[in-house]
């Protein structure tokens, strides 16, 4: 299904205009294709992956740049109509402005990317100035940073008290003014979501950030029922597609212990007479 693929102009008339934006991860050709098909606005390829494609113990920190570049590449493909944005995994911006450019021209040249995210606040202000200046687009991530669970002491939400939300609106307004096109924001309280996104004229989405932004995001294993091993409150399963798999494979073990498959609808056909030929070539083997 060929349709225009939306841009900045677009999710900045949106938020004007007070329409929702549909946002979902995406890390593989078929999913892509999927998503489009389904009239979804924009597809993140998270660092996500580390937990729902690849099985890390440790989340989201083993990723590499390499990873996300292939994955990327193979939601492109399966979305060419759809704004992609490439998520930037855990050390490939951290370290300086030089690094951070040099793996965001990565997304944009490999991928062929809309957009790259990073996460974090008024620390990382350096980085995205440096990406903006660059001419590239670039998307915000505060509030729970997955990448930093180690010093939040696990995935806390954030901006629960008046001090904490005060903390989190510093950096919602340094990632703006700092050149951000758009900001992601991450368990966060609906106060403080409501907040942000009426105080900042750049659009505002939410993962677990309450109804108010202009725009909502989830990973696609947690929307399709894939990802088992934990379910966020913020999550609605719309699907539960690791039962209807489980299923499915059991009955195809099955049948193949059983000998119900394959059947004579599944097998190719020997053009006539050539059977009745094979058994006479076969006894003149040696």
């Amino acid at each position: 299904m060929d349709r225009k693929k939306k841009g900045l102009l677009d999710f900045r008339r949106m938020k004007e205009e007070k329409e929702k934006l549909t946002w979902l991860t995406a890390y593989d050709y078929p999913t892509a294709r999927f998503e489009e098909q389904a009239g979804i606005d924009m597809i993140l390829v998270g660092d996500s992956m580390g937990n729902t494609v690849y099985g890390y113990a440790s989340g989201t920190l083993p990723v590499t740049m390499d990873m996300c570049i292939v994955h990327c590449g193979a939601v492109r493909r399966g979305a060419p109509n759809t704004f992609v944005m490439g998520d930037m995994p855990f050390g490939s911006y951290q370290t300086t402005p030089d690094d951070a450019v040099r793996n965001a021209v990565r997304f944009f040249k490999e991928a062929e990317v809309d957009a790259v995210k990073l996460e974090g606040g008024r620390r990382v202000v350096p980085m995205i100035r440096a990406i903006v200046d660059a001419g590239m687009v670039l998307c915000g991530h505060i509030g729970l940073t997955p990448q930093s669970t180690g010093q939040f002491g696990g995935y806390k939400a954030q901006g629960r008290t008046a001090e904490s939300a005060i903390e989190v609106i510093r950096d919602a307004r340094a990632v703006r003014d700092a050149g951000a096109a758009m900001l992601l924001l991450e368990a966060v309280t609906p106060e403080v979501g409501d907040f942000i996104t009426r105080d900042l004229d750049i659009p505002v989405y939410s993962i677990g950030a309450g109804p108010h932004c202009d725009g909502q995001l989830l990973i696609v294993s947690d929307v399709l029922g894939i990802w088992e091993a934990f379910k966020p409150k913020f999550v609605r399963r719309y699907a539960e597609v690791a039962d209807i798999s489980v299923k499915a494979l059991t009955e195809y073990v099955n049948d193949v212990r059983a000998g119900r498959f394959p059947e004579d609808v599944h097998c190719y056909k020997m053009i006539e007479g050539e059977a009745a030929r094979l058994e006479q070539l076969a006894k003149d083997l040696k």
